[in-house]
């Protein structure tokens, strides 16, 4: 099957593909020897806010911290 891609590097893919693989809203892309390789994954939010809190070097202890700030009665967001 043939798929277009666009002047803005987008593909629609071809209804018959899509419906063997359900409809993930992302794909993972790599290429392997000159292929280009989509596999669905399924993003689950705790994953996105995991890896999120991993890029900004956040850690448990920072949460944590962060969660009794939160709680203390009266407390104002600090200002910028």
């Amino acid at each position: 099957m043939l798929a277009k891609m666009t002047i803005k590097n987008q593909l629609t893919l071809p209804k018959s593909i899509v419906s063997e693989v359900g409809t993930p809203e992302y794909f993972d892309v790599e290429t392997r020897n000159g292929q280009i390789v989509l596999t669905p994954v399924r993003i689950q939010r705790g994953d996105a806010v995991r890896a999120k809190l991993a890029d900004l070097g956040l850690g448990e202890g920072d949460i944590k911290d962060a969660v009794t700030w939160a709680r203390q009665a009266g407390t104002t967001a600090p200002q910028k």
